[in-house]
């Protein structure tokens, strides 16, 4: 027997706006033909749910309740000293700056000018585009949201290093959110770095003091690292606590690439951050780190699948979310060891600090090994703050405040740590002493 799936409001309302927007989508014919392909693969697999097991933490069928316009011909003003503000210390940082606003490249917002770097806007490449890069080869779970990706984006960053180059200072990749009315942004960028180069990029997701409370984003990134590059990859998400945040990394390491991403996620109401890194030549390190900082209703979810498919390559995973009030925090990592992928080195750790009796904390860790001379291994962890620490704390003249953020910074400090630019790692840290301050007041 044949079950038909009713389509939620939210899910046959992709279908129409994508018919009401795309003559103004850009691109050629050819990348017309490609997004007509995926909205019709999107209708056929709808929004991820609970039945789907990568989703099942995160009920996007259920929780997306409506579909928001796409913002397809954005008109909303954006001045420097807005985007200045809503990056608060980031904005400190000496950085090659690019702009996007509502989904669309601003040059005039924009400052990036160094040897051997190469930046260029999505939509102009998509005129010259044969579509068939348009659909990357996607993780399970994944097709519905890469497919709502290819069918509405509307702009990006095209990002090239090349080979041997190192650059003196990182790329700083804004995503602004200005609109006054609640708009869907999606947005594709990719990420070359060649052989033997070095750079450290920061994607930063804000929303500007007068924008809409509520947003939508689908924001995917592709990642290609060539042999022996190192790319330290920052993600800083506070896109505001009313706004929905679907993003996926889509990494390619070459031989004896080093791939660095770091993630801190605070202040945004409902965000999926799904990384998928894939081995491609002997020698490859991976060192993930991300930092999770929820309060309220909050609900941040962190999914990774690590494809270790060649010999002599290692891995690095470390997790830690701090949870206050109702705030549900995720983990997934899944490591896959191929048959060939013999001397692989795996190992991911996942902690929580619970400030709350009411928060929640989900973790599921899995590793699939097909090779037999590999050493990987897992752990979770969540606890409370330690009483007897608090009592020392205490018991030494500091008031119980100033104690719980003492320990609650230290919690998170070590992966604060992982962040090799000492100016990035101040902003950053800053940034997440500001969010931890505010969830000290709500536990």
């Amino acid at each position: 027997m044949t079950v038909a799936l009713t389509r939620t409001k939210a899910e046959q309302a992709f279908a129409e706006l994508f018919e009401a927007v795309a003559p103004g989508l850009p691109g050629n014919p050819a990348v017309a033909e490609a997004r007509k392909a995926a909205i019709g693969a999107f209708t056929g697999l709808g929004l991820p749910h609970r039945r789907v097991e990568e989703w099942k933490y995160t009920d996007l069928r259920s929780i997306w309740k409506e579909t928001l316009p796409p913002a397809v011909d954005p008109a909303a003003s954006a001045t420097k000293a807005e985007i200045e503000s809503a990056l608060g210390a980031l904005a400190e940082v000496d950085a090659h700056r690019v702009v996007l606003v509502d989904g669309a490249f601003r040059p005039e917002l924009s400052a990036m000018k160094a040897a051997g770097l190469e930046v260029a806007a999505l939509a102009s490449t998509l005129t010259i585009s044969d579509g068939r890069s348009l659909a990357p080869a996607s993780v399970p779970g994944q097709e519905a949201v890469v497919a709502l990706n290819t069918a509405l984006m509307t702009d990006g960053a095209v990002i090239r290093l090349a080979a041997g180059t190192k650059l003196a200072k990182p790329v700083l990749l804004v995503h602004a959110r200005a609109s006054r009315e609640p708009r869907l942004i999606t947005t594709r960028s990719s990420l070359d770095i060649g052989a033997g180069a070095e750079a450290t990029i920061i994607e930063a997701h804000i929303a500007l003091a007068d924008a809409a409370a509520a947003g939508q984003a689908n924001v995917l990134t592709e990642v290609s690292l060539g042999k022996d590059a190192t790319l330290q990859h920052i993600k800083c998400t506070l896109d505001g606590e009313a706004a929905t945040h679907l993003a996926g990394w889509q990494a390619t390491l070459g031989p004896r690439a080093t791939y660095r991403p770091f993630q801190l996620t605070a202040g945004t109401g409902l965000v999926r951050n799904h990384l998928a890194v894939a081995f491609a030549g002997e020698g490859g390190t991976l060192d993930m780190a991300a930092c999770l900082l929820a309060r309220g209703t909050e609900h941040i979810d962190t999914t990774l699948v690590i494809h270790h498919a060649v010999p002599g390559c290692t891995s690095r995973e470390l997790v830690k979310g701090v949870l206050a009030d109702r705030a549900r925090g995720i983990f997934q990592g899944k490591v896959i060891v191929r048959p060939d992928a013999q001397k692989t080195d795996g190992k991911q750790m996942a902690q929580a600090l619970m400030l709350s009796e009411n928060a929640e904390f989900d973790s599921k860790p899995e590793l699939e090994i097909f090779a037999d001379d590999v050493v990987c291994g897992h752990g979770s962890t969540v606890a409370e703050l330690d009483d007897d620490m608090l009592f020392y704390l205490r018991s030494r003249g500091l008031p119980l405040s100033e104690a719980r953020a003492l320990l609650i910074d230290s919690f998170v400090g070590e992966v604060l740590d992982k962040l090799k630019d000492g100016p990035v790692r101040e902003a950053l840290s800053a940034i997440a002493k500001g969010r931890l301050a505010s969830l000290v007041g709500e536990a």
